[in-house]
């Protein structure tokens, strides 16, 4: 008689290869984005907010390059107020990438 193996036992190949592939993305876009100055951070989130109106959701890339632009952002906030901005959209983003990350578990 056959057993049934239960779904935490099925690896699914294509989203272990797409979270390998972010993963390695995160890398090269931190790097991108750690050789930054505060003016090219800013137009950067220029950038970011318009690819994100222009494609209507974030996806997973968005988000997670989403995550390591508003921390450098943090980083280098002469101002409380885009310290705190840059803060909210990273918790925003965070909490967004753990519940489609949970979603898809």
């Amino acid at each position: 008689m056959e057993q049934k193996r239960p779904d935490s036992l099925v690896i699914d190949f294509q989203q272990a290869k797409a979270k390998r592939s972010l993963e390695t993305g995160d890398q090269q876009y931190q790097r991108y984005v750690s050789g930054m100055t505060r003016l090219e951070l800013l137009e950067e989130m220029v950038r970011f907010q318009e690819a994100r109106t222009k494609a209507g959701t974030l996806t997973m890339a968005m988000m997670v390059r989403g995550k390591i632009l508003f921390t450098a952002l943090e980083l280098v906030a002469e101002t409380d107020e885009l310290r705190i901005l840059a803060g909210s959209y990273r918790r925003h983003l965070d909490h967004e990438i753990q519940h489609r990350s949970r979603a898809t578990n």
